[in-house]
């Protein structure tokens, strides 16, 4: 498990391009029949992603826990991106297709990821936070996310959004899960921009042509940054920075948080003509 550290507005400043990358940037989730994991201690989140092609792979158990078992004092929300995939979890079956969710609890043991067809393997990318109360294990699948649509083709941002573990969805101690989707002809997310210091936040692009990227947007508001992303990366955001992007076609990305609240409208807006 690759561990990371926090940075501060002031360090960010003078970080060149590749000391963003390896500070924020999250690379290489997809290996075949292996589990990768990142922690950051961003509220102490970890960043997974399971590519199980013809074996199970099990969730390990990292010495940096210090635990008896991964979920020991963890909750996780596990968004399945590829073909049709079982995930095994207290001798329980629950199947994934593209775009399901399932979400485990504090307390979950002996958990295994396959895929159904080796030819079309599932893509599992998962969040985990720290957690003290126990929720049941959910399962929600892309149809049951109540989805929305939010803004317009006439500012190339027309997108649906899938809310899976937040208040009003599968509850959980401190994670929020869900992603968007960007239509045909819109590249921009998450406008208007903002922060939200009570909680970080990662971003996980997908759906996204080998070709084409994503300049992610970071850093404070009068100090932007970017990043360039491509399928099958992740951005860790700090609760300091702006989270926001324009990709050179359509796309999707799963978000996630955690921190103080599971309010999912907790947010300090960043027009755009304040930005610099």
């Amino acid at each position: 498990m690759q561990v990371r550290f926090t940075e501060s507005p002031t360090e960010t400043l003078g970080l060149g391009t590749e000391e963003l990358r390896t500070r924020f940037l999250v690379s290489g989730l997809f290996q075949e029949n292996t589990i990768q994991l990142t922690y950051t201690h961003y509220d102490r989140m970890i960043i997974g992603g399971v590519l199980p092609v013809n074996k199970p792979v099990e969730l390990p158990n990292p010495a940096e826990l210090r635990a008896e078992y991964f979920l020991e004092r963890r909750e996780i929300g596990i968004i399945n991106v590829g073909g049709d995939g079982i995930i095994e979890a207290e001798n329980k079956s629950y199947e994934l297709n593209k775009m399901d969710c399932l979400y485990l609890g504090k307390g979950v043991k002996n958990v295994s990821f396959t895929s159904k067809n080796p030819s079309t393997p599932a893509l599992y990318y998962f969040l985990s936070s720290p957690a003290h109360q126990t929720y049941p294990t959910a399962v929600c699948k892309k149809e049951q996310a109540q989805p929305v649509d939010l803004g317009a083709a006439e500012t190339a941002n027309k997108r649906t959004v899938y809310k899976y573990i937040h208040l009003e969805g599968i509850r959980s101690c401190q994670l929020v899960m869900g992603l968007t989707s960007m239509h045909e002809g819109s590249v921009w997310n998450s406008v208007p921009p903002h922060t939200h210091t009570r909680r970080m936040e990662v971003y996980f692009y997908f759906n996204l042509a080998s070709e084409h990227r994503i300049f992610h947007f970071m850093g404070e508001p009068q100090s932007t940054r970017h990043l360039v992303a491509s399928n099958h990366e992740a951005v860790i955001s700090a609760p300091w920075s702006m989270h926001f992007g324009c990709g050179t076609s359509n796309y999707s990305f799963i978000w996630g948080m955690a921190g103080e609240n599971l309010v999912y409208s907790d947010m300090d807006p960043a027009p755009i003509a304040t930005l610099k």
